[in-house]
């Protein structure tokens, strides 16, 4: 009995180890992920977000329900965006004083414009008969997308004098210059540049004048066969640029269709007059004559009325709290355009008058915004890989009184 006890014992304890549970497999590799398949492009979607010109086109212009004819409705400058961004048509209302220029511009409606802050200072700057001043206005401004491989090639040609954006894609080149050889490399360089006299050129205020002289070069670098391709119709500057252009000289040719332009910066075109302020002040006004600002309102100009070098003002009214906060601003009057209110307003509100006892209402300031000039303003322009400007005009100013 006791060896069969033994025995079972040491045959009980042999299962611990001969059961015993075999060491854990090398762990395996993860598996490699899918690989990653990339989809064809959409041609149409594509072509939907390939950059296409924007242009606006002015309507019929009215005032009080009556066709109004003759003068010049200055164009928007041309923009740069994907042919899937649609705009509207935008509408626009303002008056027309004795001299037959164009005020009191606003536009129907805030909704955002993108590619349209060009509109009203175009506006401003038309011009229409003189002689009777004219009230209830109505134009409306239509887009247009073109492909840059079908955009007309003066809009083009506007676009990379003027441009608003980017720079032109290699295809609104070849659209511009095509039908030449003058983009073949190598290409022809200049030996000998020569430029009109500036400042005996006369400028138009509020646009920037432009003449796009085609030409040819010759076997010596010469260039001939000189003719006006594309211009704003500033017959001096068109002279002026085909003598230029003809004194100059490049490495040799022969080329054909090539292209230079050469611009002139906008005359200021000086604001409307200014009304009295303190026929804006309302009567139970608190306010002394002029407030003591602790933090002055920044002076900041709108680029898009910079750019065209058009002055304006705004008469803006407001209160003080006890602690200097300036509030319930209002814009009480602004020429020519609405846009110089709003820009007031906006720098009124980043300032802070010094604190009193209990504030102040019916505070009232007119903001000017003026063009200071240092010079003749004059700018001469190449194209986009060989530009030079010689623009003198100084920094604009936007100054309150």
């Amino acid at each position: 009995m006791r060896n069969l006890t033994k025995s079972l014992l040491a045959i009980g304890a042999s299962p611990l180890v001969a059961w015993q549970a075999p060491p854990a497999a090398a762990a395996l590799p993860p598996p490699p992920p899918p690989p990653v398949r990339i989809a064809p492009l959409d041609p149409v979607a594509a072509q939907q977000h390939a950059l296409a010109l924007l242009t606006w086109m002015p309507g019929e212009v009215r005032c009080a329900g009556q066709p109004v004819t003759g003068g010049t409705l200055r164009r928007p400058l041309n923009g740069l965006t994907s042919r899937s961004n649609l705009q509207r048509p935008v509408p626009y209302r303002f008056a027309i004083d004795a001299a037959g220029r164009p005020v009191s511009i606003a536009r129907n409606g805030d909704a955002f414009l993108p590619l349209g802050d060009d509109i009203a200072p175009a506006l401003a700057t038309s011009r229409f008969p003189a002689g009777r001043a004219q009230s209830d206005c109505n134009v409306t401004y239509a887009p247009t997308l073109h492909p840059l491989a079908e955009a007309p090639p003066a809009d083009l040609a506007s676009y990379t004098i003027s441009p608003t954006g980017s720079r032109l894609p290699p295809e609104g080149w070849k659209r511009l210059m095509e039908g030449g050889t003058c983009r073949n490399r190598p290409s022809p360089r200049p030996l000998l540049r020569a430029y009109p006299d500036f400042e005996k050129l006369p400028a138009t205020p509020g646009v920037r004048d432009w003449s796009l002289v085609g030409f040819d070069i010759d076997a010596k670098g010469q260039p001939v066969k000189l003719r006006i391709v594309h211009t704003t119709g500033n017959g001096a500057l068109d002279a002026a640029s085909l003598d230029a252009v003809g004194e100059s000289r490049f490495t040799a040719g022969p080329r054909t269709g090539c292209l230079y332009p050469y611009h002139r910066s906008a005359a200021t075109l000086a604001a409307p007059e200014k009304p009295d302020e303190e026929s804006f002040r309302p009567a139970t006004s608190t306010c002394p004559v002029k407030s003591k600002w602790a933090v002055p309102p920044p002076r900041r100009y709108p680029e898009n009325y910079r750019r065209r070098s058009i002055e304006g003002w705004a008469v803006v009214t407001y209160d003080v709290a006890p602690w200097g906060e300036v509030g319930n601003i209002r814009v009480a009057a602004s020429q020519p355009t609405e846009d110089f209110g709003k820009q007031a307003a906006a720098m009124l509100r980043s300032a802070r008058v010094e604190a009193s006892a209990q504030g102040a209402s019916g505070c009232i300031e007119t903001v000017r915004f003026s063009m200071q000039r240092t010079g003749p303003g004059r700018t001469m322009s190449d194209n986009a890989s060989d530009n030079a400007s010689d623009e003198d005009a100084g920094a604009p100013e936007a100054a309150i009184f």
